[in-house]
Protein backbone atom coordinates (compact mmCIF):
# COMPACT_ATOMS: atom_id res chain seq x y z
CA UNK A 1 0.00 0.00 0.00
CA UNK A 2 1.31 3.49 -0.89
CA UNK A 3 1.36 6.61 1.42
CA UNK A 4 -1.69 8.37 -0.45
CA UNK A 5 -4.12 4.57 0.06
CA UNK A 6 -3.51 4.79 3.62
CA UNK A 7 -3.81 8.69 3.84
CA UNK A 8 -7.52 8.26 1.83
CA UNK A 9 -8.25 5.08 4.73
CA UNK A 10 -7.11 7.39 7.69
CA UNK A 11 -9.24 9.93 6.45
CA UNK A 12 -12.53 8.08 5.25
CA UNK A 13 -11.96 6.00 8.64
CA UNK A 14 -12.22 9.41 10.64
CA UNK A 15 -14.92 10.47 8.47
CA UNK A 16 -16.61 7.00 9.50
CA UNK A 17 -16.31 7.63 13.19
CA UNK A 18 -17.29 11.34 13.36
CA UNK A 19 -20.57 10.39 11.80
CA UNK A 20 -20.98 7.38 14.02
CA UNK A 21 -20.72 9.96 16.58
CA UNK A 22 -22.65 12.72 15.49
CA UNK A 23 -25.30 10.18 14.49
CA UNK A 24 -25.13 8.58 18.20
CA UNK A 25 -25.75 11.87 19.73
CA UNK A 26 -29.04 12.44 16.93
CA UNK A 27 -30.80 9.50 18.38
CA UNK A 28 -29.95 10.76 22.11
CA UNK A 29 -31.43 14.03 21.73
CA UNK A 30 -34.57 12.71 19.47
CA UNK A 31 -34.92 9.83 22.13
CA UNK A 32 -35.30 12.36 25.15
CA UNK A 33 -37.34 15.02 22.94
CA UNK A 34 -39.68 12.06 22.46
CA UNK A 35 -39.66 10.76 25.78
CA UNK A 36 -40.41 14.37 26.91
CA UNK A 37 -43.38 14.25 24.21
CA UNK A 38 -44.84 11.39 26.37
CA UNK A 39 -44.93 13.29 29.54
CA UNK A 40 -45.96 16.54 27.44
CA UNK A 41 -49.55 14.97 26.78
CA UNK A 42 -49.31 13.82 30.54
CA UNK A 43 -49.43 17.51 31.52
CA UNK A 44 -52.40 18.18 28.94
CA UNK A 45 -54.53 16.14 30.31
CA UNK A 46 -53.69 17.16 34.38
CA UNK A 47 -53.95 20.56 32.87
CA UNK A 48 -57.25 19.40 31.48
CA UNK A 49 -58.74 17.95 34.23
CA UNK A 50 -57.63 21.11 36.53
CA UNK A 51 -60.65 23.29 35.38
CA UNK A 52 -63.07 20.76 35.69
CA UNK A 53 -61.97 20.19 39.57
CA UNK A 54 -62.10 24.11 40.22
CA UNK A 55 -65.88 23.72 38.67
CA UNK A 56 -66.84 21.34 40.70
CA UNK A 57 -65.23 22.92 43.84
CA UNK A 58 -66.68 26.28 43.20
CA UNK A 59 -69.83 25.09 43.78
CA UNK A 60 -69.06 24.32 47.35
CA UNK A 61 -66.32 26.70 48.36
CA UNK A 62 -68.26 30.09 47.55
CA UNK A 63 -66.10 32.05 49.64
CA UNK A 64 -62.19 30.97 48.56
CA UNK A 65 -62.63 32.40 44.73
CA UNK A 66 -58.99 33.26 45.59
CA UNK A 67 -57.51 30.17 45.80
CA UNK A 68 -59.62 28.63 42.92
CA UNK A 69 -58.80 31.67 41.14
CA UNK A 70 -54.99 31.27 41.86
CA UNK A 71 -55.23 27.47 40.96
CA UNK A 72 -56.32 27.96 37.54
CA UNK A 73 -53.72 31.24 36.81
CA UNK A 74 -51.00 28.80 37.55
CA UNK A 75 -52.31 25.75 35.56
CA UNK A 76 -52.58 28.17 32.57
CA UNK A 77 -49.06 29.48 33.34
CA UNK A 78 -47.90 26.05 33.16
CA UNK A 79 -49.78 24.96 30.16
CA UNK A 80 -48.49 27.73 28.21
CA UNK A 81 -44.92 26.98 29.24
CA UNK A 82 -46.12 23.06 27.75
CA UNK A 83 -47.57 25.22 24.56
CA UNK A 84 -43.80 27.15 23.87
CA UNK A 85 -42.17 24.06 24.54
CA UNK A 86 -44.27 22.02 22.01
CA UNK A 87 -43.76 24.67 19.34
CA UNK A 88 -39.98 25.01 19.85
CA UNK A 89 -37.47 23.52 17.30
CA UNK A 90 -34.51 23.16 18.65
CA UNK A 91 -32.64 22.44 22.34
CA UNK A 92 -36.15 21.64 24.74
CA UNK A 93 -35.17 23.74 27.61
CA UNK A 94 -37.53 22.38 30.28
CA UNK A 95 -36.26 24.94 33.13
CA UNK A 96 -39.61 27.31 32.71
CA UNK A 97 -41.21 24.05 32.73
CA UNK A 98 -39.73 23.34 36.07
CA UNK A 99 -40.68 26.32 37.57
CA UNK A 100 -44.46 26.54 36.72
CA UNK A 101 -44.58 22.92 37.48
CA UNK A 102 -44.41 24.10 41.06
CA UNK A 103 -46.01 27.17 40.95
CA UNK A 104 -48.96 24.82 40.40
CA UNK A 105 -48.26 21.71 42.43
CA UNK A 106 -48.21 24.70 45.43
CA UNK A 107 -52.10 25.76 44.17
CA UNK A 108 -53.14 22.56 44.05
CA UNK A 109 -52.08 21.83 47.33
CA UNK A 110 -54.39 24.04 48.54
CA UNK A 111 -57.00 23.14 46.47
CA UNK A 112 -56.96 19.45 48.33
CA UNK A 113 -56.97 21.29 51.50
CA UNK A 114 -59.64 23.10 50.65
CA UNK A 115 -61.99 20.12 49.76
CA UNK A 116 -60.62 19.17 53.13
CA UNK A 117 -62.77 22.17 54.33
CA UNK A 118 -65.58 21.08 52.88
CA UNK A 119 -67.39 17.48 53.32
CA UNK A 120 -70.11 18.15 50.87
CA UNK A 121 -67.25 18.60 48.23
CA UNK A 122 -65.24 15.62 49.16
CA UNK A 123 -67.90 13.31 49.25
CA UNK A 124 -69.14 14.68 45.57
CA UNK A 125 -69.05 12.07 43.49
CA UNK A 126 -67.82 13.99 40.49
CA UNK A 127 -65.07 15.37 42.48
CA UNK A 128 -64.47 12.30 44.05
CA UNK A 129 -63.60 10.75 40.12
CA UNK A 130 -61.56 13.69 39.20
CA UNK A 131 -59.44 13.36 41.73
CA UNK A 132 -58.98 9.36 40.91
CA UNK A 133 -58.72 10.48 37.25
CA UNK A 134 -56.08 13.17 38.67
CA UNK A 135 -54.36 10.66 40.52
CA UNK A 136 -54.03 8.70 37.78
CA UNK A 137 -52.53 10.89 35.52
CA UNK A 138 -49.83 12.25 38.45
CA UNK A 139 -48.70 8.23 38.62
CA UNK A 140 -48.22 8.74 34.82
CA UNK A 141 -46.30 11.76 35.14
CA UNK A 142 -44.29 10.46 37.34
CA UNK A 143 -43.13 7.14 35.26
CA UNK A 144 -43.18 9.32 31.99
CA UNK A 145 -40.52 11.94 33.94
CA UNK A 146 -38.62 9.12 34.97
CA UNK A 147 -38.53 7.72 31.30
CA UNK A 148 -37.12 11.77 29.96
CA UNK A 149 -34.75 11.99 33.08
CA UNK A 150 -33.24 8.59 31.94
CA UNK A 151 -33.32 9.85 28.11
CA UNK A 152 -31.58 13.12 29.20
CA UNK A 153 -28.87 11.34 31.51
CA UNK A 154 -27.90 8.88 28.66
CA UNK A 155 -27.40 11.86 26.24
CA UNK A 156 -25.82 14.53 28.83
CA UNK A 157 -23.19 11.57 29.59
CA UNK A 158 -22.47 10.41 25.68
CA UNK A 159 -22.30 13.99 25.05
CA UNK A 160 -19.31 14.76 27.96
CA UNK A 161 -17.74 11.75 27.12
CA UNK A 162 -14.44 11.65 24.91
CA UNK A 163 -14.10 11.61 22.46
CA UNK A 164 -17.80 12.45 21.28
CA UNK A 165 -17.72 16.13 23.85
CA UNK A 166 -15.28 16.87 20.69
CA UNK A 167 -17.94 16.45 18.34
CA UNK A 168 -20.96 17.58 20.11
CA UNK A 169 -19.19 20.72 21.05
CA UNK A 170 -18.13 20.79 17.50
CA UNK A 171 -21.56 20.77 16.56
CA UNK A 172 -23.59 22.85 19.02
CA UNK A 173 -25.59 19.92 20.82
CA UNK A 174 -26.67 21.75 23.80
CA UNK A 175 -26.96 20.03 27.57
CA UNK A 176 -30.18 18.69 28.31
CA UNK A 177 -32.09 19.72 31.41
CA UNK A 178 -33.90 17.21 33.97
CA UNK A 179 -37.56 17.26 34.55
CA UNK A 180 -36.96 18.11 38.44
CA UNK A 181 -39.59 19.45 40.38
CA UNK A 182 -39.24 21.17 43.22
CA UNK A 183 -41.89 21.06 45.48
CA UNK A 184 -41.70 18.07 47.36
CA UNK A 185 -45.40 17.70 47.40
CA UNK A 186 -45.82 17.34 43.69
CA UNK A 187 -43.13 14.83 43.65
CA UNK A 188 -45.46 12.15 45.00
CA UNK A 189 -48.43 11.00 43.40
CA UNK A 190 -51.58 12.77 44.62
CA UNK A 191 -52.95 10.78 47.94
CA UNK A 192 -56.77 10.79 47.15
CA UNK A 193 -58.57 9.99 50.28
CA UNK A 194 -62.48 9.90 50.87
CA UNK A 195 -62.72 8.27 53.83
Amino acid sequence: MDSTMITWAVIIGAVLFVAMMFNRLVTLRNRHKNAFSQIDVQLQRRYDLIPNLVETAKGYAKHERETLEAVITARNEASAILKGLQAGKGQLDVSALNGAEDVLGGMMSKLFALSESYPDLKADAQFQQLMEELSSTENRIGFARQAFNDAVMEYNTYRESFPSNIIANGFSFQAANLLEFKDKAIKKPVKVNFG
